[in-house]
């Protein structure tokens, strides 16, 4: 389902251009003057391909990273912005998608009358906590905070700040009806590690933690705040102890767990469920599935053990952590001093107006999305695409059947659930309708409250209705791209079709190398550790034959062990299996991008440029494409967080295509070299 690892992180998709090969006369497509040829490309393809662009490339003071990635993402930043601020210049109708915008924006950027609200947004709800006299009222007051998730790996959503988190999505063992989903939360550290590990860092971070909720709950007026801090982060370390782990929730099958509601009691006993679910709206439902049971069990376990007041505290903070980027400076500056300053190492923080136009976008996502759809996607972008990815699907179509190891059994399943793959290219087919969100030019963050609780009901709704094939997980504007498994769906956003990762003047090569490469990643996710798991449907169903199933995880584990191996910081290694699922994607996304490639070439030998052959290019665009640097601090966050590797280790999933050697003339006894045998291959 695409709230596992199929979100595609940080990668950046390009748009794609015509399938014949580019003449020797058009752009290159690669940054010559990036490549460092100090370096073998054999010893370390990265720094070959990025080098001398490392040596001088500085990260912005106000981001934790920086690189193409970036580039990309400012492009698409900047238009939005533009979108966004000229949306009111007309004075729109009130109760309109641009009034609603520019409503939005304007509220966000008025930091006078933000510090002149103080907390009274969100004074209701701290009074609602502060009445809790009973573990009945407990359950109530954590049954009304339930929000949406889109993402309940992304430790930045809204269930970390309530103990638990809705997901809808059609049923694991029935696509042809929603089910609610019940997952995690309860911590405002990134993850469970940040409590339990005894990494000097993280142990650092937790004592910096603890001056934070002391802080702030001071700021806020709290008496005893360090008293209340300290057993506000003891409860969340109990909480961390009782949630499953990274690897554990990804495991679709651990998340098979369909509760009847009234077994809630007895599956997990402390927390009074039918108060619960009554305030949270969900006592309709007859049934819901527990994604991570252990910690379901563990947590409602903590509502009837732990203290009424250290709740109470708990929940405080959590409101007022959860609002700070909206409350008075005092507030914003604490919470940024924490997780961006310290967390991430970023010293300053990002310009207001960029700010103010993320949250809007987020907010009013499908709003923004039909200005940007209409001023920076057009039809020929998007017929553009839309033939690139059914070239980047025939190949894919050409390998299964070639695949030695795989029996005609099961390669006959692959085939149909790459016939019946949903591919959405720029746009849904639907825009949602915000008709009942109430934007106020002059209430920033009831605005935000709002929108979420706007989300949670459009999500809830979805329970009892039939399941909708087309629905998009991501808005046109956002730089990303996703694999939606339970759909048996690809989205590709129009923001993640622009240079420099694609140019329509730009050799071929270049962009099957870079664009190519990730449309191939994520066709892939739909045959990874986890993809494979969900049949031609979107049905959780075994599909393999026993030895089929053999080879593969067998290959899936060589990979493991390979990415087991490399080093981000002294002694913090990538976690291989943990990246699995994109590990596989880019190692297959890649070689399906090769073949795609060569099949544009026309049986035509690629033309020299600059030097360069054509698979020499091809392989240094998807190089370049990963191309960035990143702070210490946030790349010790994603290795905890993130079921994505590291950029430069990405890059060099080139050592598992034969093709890459003779193109580097790579030999044995060069640091990246495998011995044939020791190649990964999968798909």
């Amino acid at each position: 389902m695409q709230h596992m690892r199929w979100i595609l992180g940080a990668a950046i998709l390009c748009g794609a251009p015509a399938w014949a090969a580019t003449p020797a006369t058009s752009p290159i497509g690669i940054d010559l003057k990036g490549i460092d040829h100090g370096v073998k490309p054999g010893d370390d393809f990265f720094r070959y391909a990025n080098g001398d662009w490392l040596k001088t490339a500085k990260i912005p003071a106000d981001r934790s990273s920086t690189g193409s990635f970036l580039k990309v993402f400012e492009q698409s930043e900047k238009d939005t912005a533009e979108l966004i601020r000229n949306a009111g210049a007309s004075h729109p109708a009130a109760g309109s998608n641009a009034r609603r915008i520019a409503d939005y924006y304007a509220a966000w950027m008025d930091t006078a009358t933000i510090e002149k609200h103080g907390l009274s947004a969100i004074r209701p709800e701290l009074a609602q906590i502060d009445a809790i006299a009973s573990r009945a009222d407990l359950a109530r007051v954590l049954g009304s905070r339930l929000r949406a998730d889109v993402d309940p790996l992304n430790a930045t959503n809204y269930h970390t700040q309530n103990l638990f988190g809705l997901f809808v999505t059609q049923g694991l063992e029935d696509p042809s009806h929603h089910v609610a989903y019940l997952l995690q939360g309860g911590i405002a550290l990134p993850s469970r590690d940040y409590y339990l590990s005894d990494d000097p860092h993280m142990v650092a971070a937790r004592g910096k933690y603890l001056s934070y909720v002391g802080a702030l709950l001071q700021q806020a007026g709290f008496a005893d705040a360090q008293a209340r801090a300290k057993a506000i982060v003891a409860l969340e370390t109990k909480i961390a102890k009782a949630q499953a782990s990274l690897l554990d929730s990804e495991n679709v099958h651990k998340a098979n767990n369909l509760w009847r509601t009234a077994d809630f009691a007895s599956k997990a006993p402390g927390l009074d469920w039918p108060a619960y679910f009554k305030a949270a709206g969900l006592d309709d439902q007859s049934q819901i599935d527990a994604w991570q049971p252990g910690a379901i069990t563990g947590l409602s376990a903590l509502t009837a053990s732990e203290p009424l007041q250290a709740w109470k505290d708990l929940l405080s903070f959590h409101t007022i952590n959860h609002a700070a980027g909206l409350l008075p400076k005092a507030y914003a500056d604490l919470n940024f001093d924490f997780y961006v300053r310290t967390l991430q190492g970023t010293p300053v923080q990002q310009p207001r107006w960029k700010r103010a136009v993320g949250a809007t976008s987020n907010a009013l996502g499908d709003a923004v999305g039909q200005l940007y759809v209409k001023h920076y996607f057009p039809a020929s972008s998007k017929a553009e695409i839309e033939q690139l990815v059914k070239n980047l699907i025939a190949a894919f179509h050409d390998r299964i059947d070639t695949l030695s190891w795989m029996t005609p059994a099961t390669r006959a399943k692959a085939q149909a659930k790459l016939a019946t793959l949903r591919v959405g290219v720029g746009y849904p087919e639907t825009w949602r309708d915000y008709g009942k969100l109430d934007i106020r030019a002059d209430d920033a963050l009831g605005n935000q409250l709002r929108a979420e609780k706007f989300e949670y009901e459009h999500q809830r709704a979805k329970l009892g209705q039939s399941v909708d094939k087309a629905e998009w997980w991501m808005t046109p504007q956002t730089v990303n791209a996703v694999n939606l498994p339970l759909q048996n769906a690809l989205n590709f956003p129009a923001a993640i079709l622009q240079p420099p990762f694609f140019d329509p003047k730009a050799d071929a090569a270049a962009n099957y190398g870079a664009i190519g490469s990730i449309i191939g990643h994520e066709i892939s996710h739909s045959f990874d550790n986890l993809g494979a798991e969900f049949d031609d449907q979107g049905k959780l169903a075994n599909w393999w034959t026993p030895e089929d199933l053999a080879h593969f995880k067998a290959a899936g584990q060589q990979l493991v062990e390979q990415f087991n191996q490399y080093e981000p910081l002294p002694g913090l290694h990538v976690d291989g299996e943990q990246t699995l699922g994109e590990n596989i994607a880019d190692v297959s996304g890649l070689t399906i991008a090769y073949l795609a490639y060569q099949k544009s070439l026309g049986g035509k030998p690629a033309p020299v440029i600059d030097g360069l052959t054509g698979d020499q290019r091809f392989f240094l665009a998807f190089g370049q494409a990963w191309r960035g640097k990143i702070r210490d601090a946030a790349q010790r966050q994603r290795l905890a967080t993130d079921v994505h590797a590291p950029g430069d280790f990405r890059a060099e999933t080139v050592r598992n295509l034969d093709p890459w050697y003779p193109a580097f003339e790579v030999k044995p006894g060069e640091k990246l070299y495998l011995a044939p045998k020791d190649r990964v291959r999968i798909w």
